[in-house]
């Protein structure tokens, strides 16, 4: 592709497609959205349907890729959490800690993650295939920190912790709960700590 202003082909479809991405971020995160539309998307962007289409078949491909995008940096940045503190709590204060500070940084981001207003068939899918992740991750750290016995008491415990938290973090977004970045960060991580089913009952 040809280069123009020193920017190569590549690189403004890069440019052109985060544009997308983050104006489908904007739409999906507002309370009233009802419906994300080509047209929406482009003149939030500031670019024609033909570059919407230069990087995606249609808005489901959009949304779907709006919604990995943030699911994967808070697993990214929640695992490195994970692996940098010193003992369970901190390893666990640490992960809390990345999960808020991502949503808190862009609370575009955590309405969409959040936001039961959004009906659309692929955030729900997205949302569901979100959850079995971080209570996979939740078990096996549960497992290696905590002592936790392996099995379906254990996954039930981390189904009640992720969508727990989930619903915590939902309505602090919301102005629901008057507590601060770091004060929610900590009523979760204790709430994380307590009671797993071990191997000695």
């Amino acid at each position: 592709m040809r280069s123009y202003g020193g920017e190569s082909g590549d690189v403004r479809i890069a440019r052109r497609r985060a544009a997308l991405i983050d104006a489908a971020l904007d739409l999906l995160a507002e309370p009233e959205a009802g419906g994300v539309t080509v047209r929406g998307i482009c003149a939030r962007a500031g670019l024609t349907p033909r570059y919407f289409y230069e990087s995606f078949e249609g808005v489901a491909g959009l949304v779907g890729e709006t919604y990995d995008s943030v699911i994967a940096e808070i697993t990214e940045k929640a695992l490195a959490g994970l692996s940098s503190g010193v003992d369970r709590r901190s390893n666990i204060a640490g992960a809390v800690g990345a999960i808020v500070g991502v949503i808190d940084s862009d609370r575009r981001k955590g309405r969409l993650i959040f936001n039961d207003m959004l009906r659309s068939p692929v955030v729900i899918a997205k949302r569901d295939e979100s959850v079995r992740l971080f209570v996979r991750l939740t078990s096996e750290s549960a497992v290696q920190m905590s002592g936790a016995r392996p099995g379906p008491e254990t996954t039930a415990a981390a189904y009640f912790r992720v969508g727990g938290m989930g619903r915590v973090l939902a309505a602090w977004i919301a102005g629901a709960i008057d507590l601060d970045r770091d004060q929610v960060g900590d009523v979760c991580t204790r709430l994380l700590l307590s009671g797993w089913p071990t191997s000695e009952r």
